[in-house]
């Protein structure tokens, strides 16, 4: 099954999330197909707020399970996180 995974950044983070994106990055390639995609969400002024994740997972246990592991929950960089079951029914593979 699919879970979408939202992820805001608590406020003021922005040198913490730099700083921490090298090992972000390298646990999300660990995933494999697990991450069927992701990426930063944006504000107006171009600054990752935000991470907005699709991921395979059995359950909504399982998908809090795989992001915990996220270096960014790690040291604590966000305020709030959203997983919801994901139902594509529409755009290119």
């Amino acid at each position: 099954m699919l879970y979408f995974v939202y992820r805001v950044d608590k406020p003021g983070v922005h040198d913490l999330r730099m700083k921490t994106r090298p090992a972000h990055m390298e646990f999300a390639e660990t995933l494999g197909d697990t991450l069927y995609f992701a990426g930063p969400a944006m504000d107006d002024d171009e600054n990752m707020i935000a991470s907005v994740w699709i991921i395979e997972a059995k359950d909504r246990a399982d998908a809090e399970a795989i992001t915990e592991h996220d270096p960014y929950e790690q040291v604590g960089l966000f305020e709030s996180k959203t997983i919801r079951r994901f139902v594509r029914t529409a755009g290119t593979a």
